[in-house]
């Protein structure tokens, strides 16, 4: 028998060599079959609520938050490896700046044009308030989809990398 990792008890011989054979991932074709199906609505809500937050309930940032749980759940259902690879992280980072430059470009758009800062009667177009309003939710929800998505795979990397830290404390008593 060996020790148990956590502590207490035993397990019985050879569950180390099992677990280790099959690694901690256990793929689902229920889940996967699910996440794959539920994805694109998903993903098509975020947008919903990205485009319609001038109008109703919702937003830039929020609709940025719904879009960013379909890497997340794509992450959950096949691994967080396979979609780190597939998801490079310099797209994440081009959405982010994407994002930010769509929000600064029409917010300095409106100044060049003789306003003020996000005034968007400024420009010539038709309804161009309801139009900006949109651009500027989209942009926000790109920044905020990148963040989550950059700060999910950051923290499910770990500190693996990381130099430990040594306590300075003892080593000067």
């Amino acid at each position: 028998m060996s020790a148990d990792r956590s502590g207490g008890g035993a397990e019985p011989e050879g569950v180390e060599e099992w677990e280790r054979e099959r690694g901690p991932y256990v793929e689902s074709t229920i889940i996967m079959t699910t996440v794959r199906v539920v994805t694109p609505f998903i993903l098509t809500l975020g947008l919903f609520v990205m485009f319609h937050g001038a109008d109703s309930a919702g937003g830039g940032f929020q609709g940025g938050a719904i879009a960013a749980t379909v890497l997340l759940i794509l992450a959950f259902a096949f691994g967080i490896e396979p979609v780190r690879d597939w998801l490079n992280p310099g797209l994440v980072l081009a959405l982010m700046v994407v994002g930010v430059a769509n929000f600064v470009l029409i917010g300095v758009g409106s100044i060049l044009l003789g306003g003020n800062f996000l005034q968007y009667a400024t420009y010539p177009v038709y309804h161009a308030s309801k139009y900006g309003i949109e651009l500027v939710e989209l942009g926000i929800g790109a920044v905020v989809a990148g963040v989550i998505t950059g700060l999910f795979f950051l923290i499910s990397a770990g500190f693996e990398s990381a130099e430990p830290i040594e306590d300075t404390a003892e080593e000067e008593s």
